[in-house]
């Protein structure tokens, strides 16, 4: 029955960290100026109530994984940190002018690139420079990527004296033939370290990412991986489905033919073994694709309802506004996005004008808002309701006949004013939440925009 779900549900759709998605914001109508009157709204009615949260986008890597999707600029040139850390403090300065009074930081988040590619002092410096100007919640939680092959304890150390308990390792799979394919090898040994020397130093969540769908990946390789995993115990896990888009990502993902990925049922049979083995030790399913025990702050964000989603993924705690820096990067202000040119050269180019880095984003409009508030809650509790009026919206009968379908499927149950998605329903939830997509409904993209659902 899964197998012929599987079948039906697997077609190319959005992973939903923003709504509306990237490819249908309004760039046309989009300005620098409402992006900034926006932030400013946001940030007079959230700061003193839950803080802002930051990206930090750090695009260096000393070779090219070629399952990678994010932006990045290979080079094994160290010379580079020092020029990009001053322009990120430089944005960050613009910012703060903007705001006009200082921002209470909640959450901080180093991604990549590979931010450990960067020397432990120049983290630091970016760190206290970003500090410098700011006030901390009571319970801030910094967190950042770290690579297992090169993250050092001077790394570790250097950023836990600066806040930082969180770490993230990416794994992806222990299989060397994989590893190859990928570009990536890694041996468990450098896994094991780097996440013994968290530990050690007093880093209180540990997390490793895992991707299943990778090419030549079979499922005794997912189940090796799966069972080294366990043997580390760490605190979270992103378990996710490789998204091959090389027609997007370009060469880096031309590495490998098509028929050198699993098939949609071969990795819905991957997911489905990995959540059963990771049950067994204690890890509950949180959201999509990620896991956590019983004494992570996901999982209790889980339980207390206060899980969130935004493009760093789930996050144990909400803020209205985030803040992203550096090339690529991403910024919400709940009524918009905004996202930084992603070139490196022209991003200085801006900065050196003194101008934020913006090229593109979106404002939402108040039908954007309710839509995005259903699919946040589909996304982070697998349900949502209309009850309250500021939810009820003109194109809801449409949706529900949408999702008349999968609920004869038993992948969610209807009633007169709420849904609520079914155990069997939740590997389809991005299925469920393009039934709320106004936007996608109504312009029928080329989708190949998108990885596929399952």
């Amino acid at each position: 029955m899964l197998k012929t779900l599987v079948n039906k549900y697997n077609i190319a759709g959005p992973r939903y960290t923003s709504y509306p998605t990237v490819p249908y914001w309004d760039n046309d109508t989009f300005s620098l100026k409402a992006w900034e009157s926006s932030l400013k709204r946001s940030f007079k009615e959230s700061n003193s109530k839950e803080g802002i949260s930051l990206y930090i986008h750090l695009p260096y890597c000393e070779s090219l994984c070629t399952f990678c999707g994010c932006n990045k600029r290979i080079t094994k040139r160290h010379d580079v940190e020092s020029p990009y850390i001053n322009a990120v403090l430089k944005e960050w300065r613009l910012y703060l002018e903007l705001l006009e009074d200082k921002p209470i930081i909640s959450e901080l988040h180093l991604g990549g690139g590979t931010p450990t590619f960067f020397s432990p002092e120049n983290l630091k410096r970016l760190v206290d420079g970003i500090l410098r100007y700011s006030k901390l919640a009571d319970n801030y939680e910094f967190s950042f990527e770290g690579h297992p092959n090169n993250t050092t304890r001077a790394h570790l150390q250097a950023l836990y004296d600066v806040g930082f308990r969180r770490v993230s390792y990416g794994v992806q799979d222990y299989n060397e033939t994989v590893q190859k394919a990928i570009h990536r090898i890694q041996p468990f040994e450098h896994v094991k370290r780097a996440t013994d020397l968290a530990r050690e130093i007093g880093y209180t969540s540990v997390g490793h990412d895992i991707i299943f769908g990778l090419p030549f990946q079979t499922l005794e390789h997912v189940k090796e991986t799966i069972l080294k995993t366990k043997a580390l115990l760490p605190d979270r896990l992103a378990f996710y489905s490789y998204a091959h888009v090389p027609w997007i990502k370009g060469n880096g993902q031309r590495g490998f033919k098509d028929s050198d990925l699993p098939t949609a049922a071969l990795k819905r049979q991957q997911y489905e073994l990995g959540k059963e083995l990771l049950a067994e030790v204690g890890y509950s399913e949180i959201g999509m694709d990620h896991f956590a025990l019983a004494t992570d702050s996901l999982y209790q964000s889980m339980v207390g309802g206060s899980l969130h989603r935004n493009f760093m993924g789930y996050t144990a705690s909400k803020t209205q506004a985030m803040i992203g820096l550096g090339v690529s990067s991403i910024s919400d202000s709940w009524y918009g996005f905004s996202q930084n040119v992603k070139g490196i050269e022209s991003y200085y180019g801006l900065l050196k004008d003194n101008i934020l880095p913006v090229y593109r984003g979106h404002i939402l409009s108040e039908e954007d808002l309710i839509i995005r508030q259903h699919i946040l809650n589909l996304m982070c509790r697998f349900k949502t309701s209309w009850t309250k009026e500021y939810l009820y919206f003109e194109e809801l009968p449409e949706v529900i006949a949408r999702l008349k379908e999968m609920e004869t499927d038993g992948l969610l149950n209807l009633s007169l004013n709420r849904i609520e998605v079914t155990k069997k329903g939740r590997p389809f939830v991005r299925n469920i939440c393009m039934a709320f997509d106004l936007l996608l409904q109504r312009k029928q993209p080329d989708m190949q925009l998108f990885s596929m659902t399952v």
